[in-house]
C-alpha cells in the first residue's frame, strides 16, 4: 500500500491535486479539510489511501493520519462510499465526524450532502459501533 506521497505540488484544486515524485505526477482525490490545510509552497506530503475497485484505482490523499483512518473506517460501513465519505470531511473537521457519529448527532450527519438518504438508523449505528471500537 502507498501510505504517503511526498513531492512537489504541481496543481491544486479543491477536489484534487498532483503531486510531482522524481518525475511522476501522483493525482491525489482530497477533501476541503485537507484543501484548506495544504500550503501553497512548492512540496507536500499527503498520507495516501488507495482505493481498488473492479473498474479503477484512486487515489485519496489526507492532511493527517487522523483524516485518513476516519475515512478508511467511514468506507467500511456498507452505505457508505468514497463519494460520501470525501462528501463528509469536506463538510466537517475530522474531530467534527468522530464527535458527531460518536454522540449519535443524526441532524449533524444528516446535514452532510448524500448522507440524508444513506444514514438509516441502522447505518448510524454501524458508524458508532466502527468507531468505539477505534
Amino acid at each position: 500500500m502507498i501510505t504517503h506521497i511526498q513531492g512537489k505540488l504541481t496543481e491544486k484544486n479543491p477536489t484534487d491535486v498532483v503531486i510531482d515524485c522524481n518525475g511522476v505526477g501522483y493525482l491525489l482525490n482530497i477533501s476541503m479539510h485537507t484543501y484548506s490545510q495544504i500550503p501553497d509552497n512548492e512540496y507536500l506530503k499527503l498520507f495516501t489511501y488507495l482505493l481498488v475497485k473492479e473498474d479503477s484505482h484512486t487515489l485519496y490523499g489526507f492532511s493527517s493520519v487522523a483524516e485518513r483512518e476516519i475515512f478508511k473506517l467511514l468506507i467500511s460501513v456498507s452505505g457508505v462510499g468514497a463519494s460520501i465519505a470525501r462528501t463528509m470531511l469536506s463538510s466537517l473537521t475530522p474531530k467534527q465526524v468522530r464527535e458527531g457519529i460518536a454522540v449519535g448527532d443524526v441532524a449533524l450527519i444528516q446535514s452532510i450532502k448524500g448522507m440524508e438518504r444513506v444514514t438509516t438508523p441502522h447505518t448510524l449505528i454501524k458508524l458508532k459501533k466502527k468507531f468505539k471500537s477505534n
